[in-house]
């Protein structure tokens, strides 16, 4: 365990979450035998061109992810930054994840990198909406053009917001302490963000909380491994206030 010890309350902390951190939660990862679905690969239905080819199979697949994440409920790792944000701390989470698990532990200032499954944008005429998505037998229409509603989400060959990705970068230049959690590190351009903080600050503090290594690591101030559920928990629970 990490012998850096910090006022959190004089900090900007920034929290970079990844599927490690639902996991726990009962949602499946792309990686790994618990990622498939109908022996489908999900890498290959989270694609413009599987939505354009088949738009009723992807989305009985986001039917079946939103029901696993609608019975999911947040972990310990979920709670620990909401507490952070309740005692006060200068916190904003800029998760990977499109669930909704860290508003539901309480957290508000969060950022939602690769969208939301909850919510919807119309492929005709863009206007984007909150519906109630639960298991129908036809596809999503919009209620202002009768276009076909996709999920809010970023799929592979897809860019990241402009507008994300800034805020997300001044979020990082004026970051004091960088926290990774449950993350692969492995997806860009949020694989980059850490060295991208660095070379805005290079007085910043990284952490990162994860079950193995990850190329990030070597410019971590120290790289804590175990379940993040624990590891994250463990690591606050000595300060004032948990």
């Amino acid at each position: 365990m990490s012998s850096i010890k910090f006022n959190l309350q004089e900090l900007k902390i920034t929290v970079i979450t990844g599927a490690g951190i639902s996991q726990p939660s009962g949602i499946p990862t792309f990686r790994g035998s618990n990622g498939l679905w109908r022996n489908y690969n999900p890498q290959e239905l989270a694609t413009p061109s599987a939505f354009d080819k088949n738009p009723f199979l992807v989305w009985e697949w986001y039917y079946w992810r939103i029901n696993l994440i609608q019975k999911a409920q947040p972990n310990p790792a979920h709670t620990i930054l909401a507490q952070l944000e309740s005692q006060g701390c200068n916190i904003v989470i800029l998760t990977q994840n499109v669930d909704d698990l860290h508003e539901r532990a309480g957290s508000r200032c969060v950022i939602h990198l690769h969208g939301e499954i909850m919510k919807t944008r119309c492929v005709e005429c863009g206007e984007k909406n909150i519906v109630l998505l639960n298991i129908v037998n036809s596809l999503p229409k919009c209620p202002l053009c009768d276009g076909l509603l996709r999920p809010a989400v970023v799929w592979f060959g897809e860019s990241l917001d402009s507008t994300t990705i800034n805020t997300s970068f001044e979020r990082l230049a004026n970051t004091d302490l960088l926290i990774v959690a449950g993350t692969s590190s492995l997806v860009y351009p949020v694989a980059d963000f850490p060295f991208h903080a660095k070379r805005l600050n290079p007085n910043i503090v990284i952490l990162e909380f994860n079950m193995n290594k990850t190329p990030i690591s070597p410019l971590t101030n120290n790289t804590i491994l175990g379940p993040v559920e624990e590891t994250l928990v463990n690591y606050f629970k000595h300060y004032e206030g948990f």
